[in-house]
């Protein structure tokens, strides 16, 4: 049953279009993503879910009750909507325990004192539940904010940019953490983010921003292998883009050889163009390029990024463009260097030519939910 429904809604800041019409709906359980770069409309998104900015046009629903609409808002208090916020937000002069209480005034002492003890435990902190938010570590206050946050029990929780005051490592951790408190709770709830990887580490759907409206709502596996335009494969993940000629049989033909996957390229055709020999760009990520010394095929290292287990090269092809390989770190090949490589793609990401084909004019087609 949808959760959190966003109708055509449309935002703005006087003349200026800030999110231009937006539809998408959120399960009940589920965790949604907004990922995007700043300025693309995606805190402003939120904020109107929160009812804190005027809708232009639209509707939002909530548990299948209007709270927004063009003229006319639900105060956000009266929402029951938690909030978590990059800064935190936490009060300062009161203790944690207080923090994670300090919406739980209308309950008897001895059932808020239950509450707050039962969510200081479930975010590992109850020992803490005496100390400031000043005597505590990023992590440890982002957890603060959580409970405070869930502790009222709301029907939904967006989150703004949660982690991005802290170092990488512990955003990650975090972020999976987080993950599974609300999953654990069954809680509904949408982040915010330009992280990729916290979107990924957290979020059951992911809606890719760019311009005001949502370039493609999908599964995080299905944002990363079947990006549907190249303003979602250009954000998603690392890779660089090879020309290509497609094939009336789906398959397609660049420098590295002839790819065939179980899903061939799928994009719109222009009426006028003819339906085989097809130009195309096509997607090719570090994970589809294997290090292979008994392949023919040869490129050359041209860069080389240690990361432990995996070095990412970047490798020089006879053509002179380039591209990324993740190889075991134990093959540690000298800058320079040929190496043998060859092509392991299940799903081969194509994209019409943008300079030669009338189609790369029309809008994707966005996979549905």
């Amino acid at each position: 049953m949808a959760h959190l429904e966003l109708d055509h809604i449309v935002q703005r800041y006087g003349s200026t279009v800030v999110v231009n019409g937006v539809s998408f709906r959120v399960d009940s359980g589920d965790i949604a993503c907004l990922l995007g770069p700043s300025g693309c409309g995606k805190t402003t998104l939120l904020r109107g879910i929160a009812g804190f900015e005027e809708l232009a046009a639209g509707e939002i629903r909530l548990q299948n009750r209007l709270v927004s609409r063009q003229g006319w808002r639900l105060a956000p208090e009266k929402r029951q909507i938690g909030m978590v916020f990059q800064d935190y937000a936490l009060f300062p002069h009161l203790t944690v325990a207080r923090n994670v209480g300090f919406g739980l005034g209308a309950l008897p002492a001895q059932e808020r004192r239950q509450r707050i003890d039962d969510w200081l435990t479930t975010v590992g902190l109850l020992d803490l539940g005496d100390k400031y938010p000043h005597q505590l570590s990023g992590g440890q206050q982002q957890r603060v904010a959580l409970a405070r946050a869930l502790a009222p029990r709301p029907q939904l929780v967006l989150l703004d940019e949660p982690f991005s005051n802290l170092d990488i490592d512990l955003r990650e951790r975090l972020a999976l953490e987080v993950r599974e408190i609300l999953k654990r709770q069954r809680i509904t709830a949408v982040l915010v983010t330009h992280d990729q990887h916290e979107a990924f580490a957290m979020a059951d759907w992911i809606g890719v921003m760019a311009d005001g409206i949502i370039q493609q709502w999908d599964t995080p596996y299905r944002i990363y292998h079947q990006p549907s335009n190249r303003r979602v494969a250009d954000f998603i993940g690392q890779g660089v883009f090879l020309p290509g000629v497609l094939g009336a049989d789906g398959r397609v033909e660049i420098e590295l050889g002839v790819l065939a996957a179980r899903s061939p390229p799928d994009f719109p055709v222009a009426d006028d163009h003819p339906a085989r020999q097809r130009p195309v760009t096509v997607l090719l990520r570090p994970d589809d390029i294997v290090h292979d010394d008994q392949s023919p095929l040869r490129a050359e290292v041209r860069h080389k990024a240690f990361r432990g287990a995996e070095i990412l090269y970047t490798l020089r092809l006879t053509s002179g463009r380039q591209v990324l390989a993740l190889v075991p770190s134990h093959h540690n090949h000298a800058i320079g260097e040929r190496i043998g490589i060859r092509t392991d793609i299940d799903h081969v990401v194509a994209f019409p030519d943008q300079h030669t084909d009338p189609a790369a004019q029309q809008a994707p087609r966005l996979p549905q939910t």
